[in-house]
């Protein structure tokens, strides 16, 4: 895996608490909880970042040094979402649409229903 390509997220997500929720539009109820490395890895996917910037966010947040296999670990995490379509690498930055920058449940319903139907979006 390329550690300087850019990732981001392809799908609909919402937050509640401490976790990261998939959420299917039409079935908004019915949304999805991830385990917590693949929800942060949702979260941060904001197209403007790599997965080294990534890898070195995640070590800074072990105040004694990260694990010895983080590195591993946040690979095989952004493989499992990218063979899952939930997130896309690319070489360049994203610019990520409004529905997918931020979190669902902080956006404006209408005008993301209205973007999402614009966009030819079909989330879930």
């Amino acid at each position: 895996m390329k550690k300087d390509s850019y990732f981001f997220r392809a799908v609909i997500y919402a937050m509640q608490n401490d976790k990261v929720l998939l959420v299917d539009m039409k079935k908004p109820k019915e949304s999805t909880s991830l385990d917590p490395w693949l929800g942060r890895v949702v979260a941060l996917a904001d197209g403007q970042h790599t997965i080294q910037e990534l890898i070195d966010f995640l070590a800074s947040q072990y105040p004694n040094g990260a694990p010895a296999n983080l590195a591993d670990t946040v690979e095989s995490v952004v493989k499992r979402l990218q063979e899952t379509h939930v997130v896309h690498l690319s070489d360049e930055p994203v610019d990520l649409p409004y529905y997918l920058a931020i979190p669902a449940n902080e956006q404006d319903p209408e005008k993301a229903r209205a973007l999402i139907e614009k966009d030819g979006f079909i989330a879930g």
